[in-house]
């Protein structure tokens, strides 16, 4: 399962069809003899084959987003819903494929699937693309022989994953947005408009008001140090990322603030505790084993400090304790979703119980999100009139005064 990914060329090639006409295109394989038998079952005979030759400056492949993922398996669901054969169904879905990197990625799932390994093996060859939740699934699915049912699980659940996360960053992105063209804006006034003012004022021959006097020396300092400025950002901005990537500590801290953060925080707890509930009772529904099952859990519930509660967890369930005893001794559950999954431990359906715990936090996220956007835009529009009018006052300010002077 960690074997390294397949290497497809790409080979053009000439030929006729089974009516004589001429046709061409270019295809991937492995190697020749894998393209010409691939063309052969598509009715072309070959004239001529070739290896295409790669560019000096190769264009960068785009990146696959978790989007095309979630498509890909939306299409491979309903491809096998519709009897269509597992290989043939990769065959199709990759070839209509817009995203260059995705086809080959499809592509080379398909060599390897039609070599004989099973389609757990083959995806878990991409961890990226595929995590050891989806990998799981899919497992679940061929083992007992429903993947088309799996499939479709797996559809949904990324789609509502997908969904929320697009709609927290949507509610994010508009502030952030803002206030960077704030900041921007900002700065050009104090390195650009307030030194034109500051020669006109030097001319009056009266004493500046102290608020004015302020802006100029704040612009002085802008004009003199905007590069200590840019290079603490990026500077910050690299370290910021890198102890993200590489430091358990930092993470923890990060994503403890995070959940303590006012407004926000509330947010990204419902938003945790509904991926938690909605990924546990996909992989429950599959019959993935529950000890099993919340090691993957802990790894898609995206905060280290539920990760941390959710193996936790896991541990305790191992040894035989109920879950919703070991939900409600992490004290980062509301009573709500213990009482929820206590039912759902009594009646033999827990599953259908987490659904409506991940349904009921979606939905509150939803709203939070809502009254989020609702909330920011007046704050955001009375933090720019402050800065922004701010400095214009401060700029007409010693104008007002000149009457004194004259």
């Amino acid at each position: 399962m960690s074997q390294a990914a397949v290497q497809l060329d790409t080979f053009k090639w000439e030929g006729t069809d089974h009516r004589g006409k001429k046709k061409k295109g270019e295809t991937a394989g492995r190697n020749m003899a894998v393209v010409k038998a691939e063309l052969r079952r598509q009715g072309i005979a070959t004239t001529k084959v070739k290896k295409k030759g790669k560019p000096l400056f190769p264009t960068p492949k785009p990146p696959i987003m978790a989007k095309d993922i979630c498509i890909f398996s939306r299409q491979l669901a309903t491809m096998m819903g519709a009897g269509v054969p597992l290989v043939q169904a990769f065959e199709i879905v990759g070839r209509g494929h817009e995203n260059a990197s995705m086809q080959e990625l499809l592509m080379n799932i398909k060599a390897d699937v039609e070599a004989g390994a099973t389609l757990t093996e083959s995806l878990a060859k991409h961890p990226l693309q595929f995590d050891e939740l989806y990998c799981n699934l899919v497992n679940a699915g061929e083992q007992a022989g429903i993947l088309e049912s799996l499939l479709k699980k797996i559809a949904d659940y990324q789609e509502k994953t997908e969904l929320m996360k697009s709609k927290i960053k949507k509610a994010l992105t508009y502030p952030i947005a803002v206030v960077v063209v704030a900041f921007i804006v900002t700065a050009i006034l104090l390195i650009f408009v307030v030194p034109q003012f500051e020669a006109l004022f030097n001319g009056f021959g009266a004493d500046l008001p102290a608020f004015t006097k302020f802006v100029i020396g704040l612009s002085e300092w802008m004009q003199a140090n905007w590069w200590v400025v840019l290079g603490v950002l990026g500077i910050g901005s690299f370290f910021f990322k890198r102890a993200k990537r590489q430091s358990r500590a930092f993470n923890h801290t990060l994503d403890r603030l995070t959940l303590q953060a006012p407004i926000i925080g509330p947010i990204v707890t419902k938003a945790t505790i509904a991926r938690f509930a909605r990924t546990l009772s996909t992989m429950f529904a599959a019959g993935v084993p529950l000890v099993e099952a919340m090691e993957s859990v802990a790894g898609a519930s995206g905060n280290i400090i539920y990760h941390d509660a959710i193996m936790q967890m896991r541990e305790d369930v191992s040894t035989g304790q109920q879950l919703q005893v070991a939900v409600r001794d992490t004290d980062l559950f509301p009573n709500m979703v213990v009482q929820m999954i206590a039912i759902g431990e009594e009646s033999g359906s827990l599953d259908a119980m987490l659904s409506k715990v991940a349904d009921f936090y979606e939905q509150e996220v939803d709203d939070a999100v809502d009254s989020l956007s609702s909330l920011l835009e007046p704050i955001i529009m009375s933090v720019l009139g402050v800065l922004v009018g701010g400095l214009i006052v401060a700029m007409y300010l010693p104008i007002f005064k000149m009457g004194s002077v004259i």
